[in-house]
């Protein structure tokens, strides 16, 4: 060959170098953005307060917590434990592990879409749908496992491609880390296993003799490991299970039938998904790879839904939120079935850059419509209490009691069996260093008590301290507040600092100030 030819193909050479990169950097690039876009906006909400008045404790204090409560989560709270602890606790830092976790978890899902199903335009277009269903952008702004979790088993599928292409150690090794990672952040991600087996019948079903032991006593092996990793917290789990998940009720043929919607977080995005997905499985070119694909999707969900007819109910999106990369690379192998059916038309034996060009265009006309129809449910999940269940104002309500507050305030939130709303830790984490109001109705704090929840005083006439004026925060929205408190709180409030004065509904919570040196009290 000719230096004179060798100069003229050099920049086709380094474009599909780059392009090599490019399939896995541009969705996690993408990724990042949409996490990172207006990270603050919406407020802690109750699960998030949950993370930082955990993470924020001393580690003794932490691991003793984890003994009595939400060890399901304590990988996670230790791993926040450490962020916090080089980074800060503002929004912005608990929430930027989620953004680079969903980021890694946008790469790994290019990454397997390629390996499985051959292509970079398949393994790109993966990566960007996924970055772009709604309830991905929501928790990847959100300060709890699951944009971990969800990368972890990403990245966990991978590897075990590898793994199965090349049994080597260093490929078993991450893919067992990972799934231990997973199952450790939460436990109902080891459903995913029931997926990644349809990844590993093909190969035994290939594999004969010596070479198939080796592949299944590595398997063994590794998954021996996993749980031993993890068996700790599936005991401390299971003893908690109760108290963690008892709200959740048995889930109905109809909530499996229609699981998509919610776990996309629009409907019109998980249509989009399976038209694609239907592409995938229905045009002539690699539908093996789409129906494993479709199986790694699917099992771990209806796993989970007839796991949660036994005594604990597992059954939520935000729990399998680590099938969506699954999902992602069956839609994106549709983008990639429709480009390869589009250049197969062929010119003298080579196929015509023009052709190209239109599949090209095709494929990114596929993701743009994927991105136009979740663009809607991506603004919406950037309002203020937008996370929340339930209107969740802890911001409002310490703005208000930072701008009346004087030294020697207390300050009265729901407890008992209304703790679980974390007005107190949330209200607290939005007041400035030097406004410190005293608890009220505490016979001992969260932290001394070991929990999430302080424990309330059994006789709230003794439990108002010493001050003069008390901040009252009270569910819903109420001319009285004091008819939103158990009767013997009400009763101590009133004789001690008299009636509310300035009550302020704001949503989901009322506030209002008790005044005793107006009432000579």
């Amino acid at each position: 060959m000719a230096s004179g030819d060798r100069w003229d193909r050099s920049p086709v050479r380094l474009v599909r170098r780059a392009a090599g990169p490019a399939v896995w950097l541009a969705p996690a690039l993408v990724m990042l953005t949409v996490g990172a876009y207006r990270l603050t906006s919406p407020a802690l909400w109750r699960d998030e307060v949950a993370s930082w008045t955990s993470a924020t404790r001393p580690l003794g204090d932490l691991l003793r917590m984890l003994q009595h409560v939400d060890a399901s989560n304590g990988t996670y709270y230790v791993l926040l434990h450490a962020w916090t602890a080089l980074f800060g606790d503002s929004e912005i830092a608990l929430r930027l592990p989620s953004v680079l976790a969903m980021a890694g978890a946008a790469a790994f899902t290019a990454l397997t879409t390629q390996r499985l199903y051959g292509g970079r335009v398949a393994g790109a277009c993966a990566g960007l749908l996924f970055a772009m269903v709604p309830l991905i952008s929501r928790y990847a702004q959100e300060a709890r496992s699951y944009a971990l979790v969800t990368c972890a088993v990403a990245a966990a599928t991978w590897f075990l491609l590898r793994a199965l292409e090349r049994p080597a150690l260093r490929w078993w090794a991450p893919y067992g880390l990972a799934m231990a990672v997973a199952g450790a952040a939460h436990l109902v991600s080891l459903s995913a296993l029931a997926g990644q087996a349809a990844l590993v019948a093909p190969h035994l079903w290939r594999t004969a003799g010596p070479a198939r032991r080796r592949l299944l006593g590595r398997l063994a092996l590794t998954l021996a490991a996993v749980v031993v990793l993890v068996l700790p917290v599936a005991l401390l789990g299971r003893q908690q299970s109760g108290r963690q998940l008892g709200w959740l009720a048995r889930p109905t043929v109809h909530q499996l039938l229609h699981f998509g919607e919610p776990l996309f977080g629009a409907p019109r995005v998980f249509h989009v998904f399976l038209l694609l997905a239907l592409l995938a499985l229905v045009l002539p070119g690699r539908r093996g790879p789409a129906l494993r694909l479709l199986a790694l999707a699917v099992l771990p969900v209806l796993a989970v839904w007839v796991a949660s007819f036994g005594p604990t109910s597992y059954f939520l999106d935000r729990y399998l939120l680590f099938t969506l990369p699954a999902w992602a690379s069956l839609a994106g192998c549709g983008i990639g079935a429709g480009y390869a059916a589009v250049t197969t038309v062929a010119r003298r034996g080579r196929t015509s850059p023009r052709v190209r060009v239109v599949g090209l265009l095709l494929a990114v006309g596929m993701v743009a419509v994927t991105g136009a129809a979740a663009m809607p449910k991506q603004s919406v999940v950037r309002y203020a209490n937008a996370h929340a269940q339930s209107k969740e104002p802890y911001r409002d309500v310490a703005r208000l009691i930072a701008a009346g507050y004087r030294p020697g305030d207390g300050l009265a939130v729901p407890l008992g069996d209304q703790a679980w709303s974390m007005v107190g830790p949330g209200v607290s984490y939005y007041l400035p260093d030097d406004v410190r109001p005293y608890p009220l109705f505490e016979a001992t704090g969260a932290v001394q008590a070991e929990d999430l929840f302080p424990v309330p005083c059994p006789r709230p006439a003794e439990c108002t301290g010493r001050g003069t004026r008390v901040w009252l925060v009270v569910l819903g929205n109420t001319p009285d507040p004091l008819t939103a408190l158990p009767a013997d709180q009400a009763a101590a409030l009133q004789a001690r600092f008299g009636t509310p004065q300035q009550v302020t509904p704001l949503g989901g919570m009322t506030l209002s100030l008790l005044d005793g040196t107006r009432t000579g009290r």
